[in-house]
């Protein structure tokens, strides 16, 4: 954020996952939040996040959410296992989350789409679930928009002309990437906040 430096009338699209794995899932969600008072922001919803919002609703869903990274958020709080010490500011953000959001140009999902179908009527394990190892649309959406994802981990970007994947897997030793839509421009950073040397070069 510090090198993209928006200003109030930018529009940023975080595609989700903003738990879990990570060290400091609380961290995050308390960036998100400061960031939503400096521009536009339109968060998407990720699987992790909803599983942190569906692990209030009992055991089993608590228990699933845990094995899948839900310890290393709940570590963030400095808690042991209780839902009780995340703020209900963070839960607000979350349930404040978009499916899909779109532009002129493009639309922008956590995990994945069907071409033929329209957006609101997908369901949850398509645009949140859907890995692009298991299924990739071989065509631009009915909208004609390019659609630009993230959710399954590549070592590069996956640029097939009508999908994206800028999900390169930063929580694996990989990139955290941004990219601007309208002017291609790219950032990618790493764990410790270390530019990509090719990206330092080329900007």
């Amino acid at each position: 954020m510090e090198a993209i430096d928006p200003k109030p009338n930018d529009t940023i699209i975080p595609l989700g996952d903003y738990v879990d794995r990570g060290i400091d899932s609380k961290g995050v969600l308390d960036q998100l939040i400061q960031l939503s008072e400096r521009c536009k922001l339109v968060p998407i919803l990720g699987n992790h996040d909803q599983m942190m919002l569906h692990a209030r609703d009992g055991e089993s869903d608590f228990q699933f959410w845990l094995n899948c990274g839900g310890d290393s958020a709940l570590d963030s709080y400095g808690s042991t296992g209780q839902l009780d010490l995340i703020p209900r500011k963070h839960t607000r953000f979350l349930e404040s989350c978009h499916s899909y959001f779109e532009t002129e140009t493009h639309i922008f999902l956590h995990a994945n789409y069907t071409p033929d179908l329209s957006l609101h009527d997908h369901d949850d394990h398509t645009i949140r679930w859907l890995s692009l190892r298991d299924y990739v649309p071989q065509r631009i959406h009915s909208s004609g928009k390019i659609a630009v994802v993230g959710h399954t981990p590549h070592d590069e970007i996956f640029d097939l002309g009508h999908l994206v994947c800028i999900d390169t897997g930063v929580c694996n030793g990989g990139w955290l990437t941004a990219l601007d839509v309208e002017s291609g421009e790219i950032w990618q950073v790493n764990e410790w906040g270390e530019f990509r040397k090719e990206q330092t070069e080329n900007s």
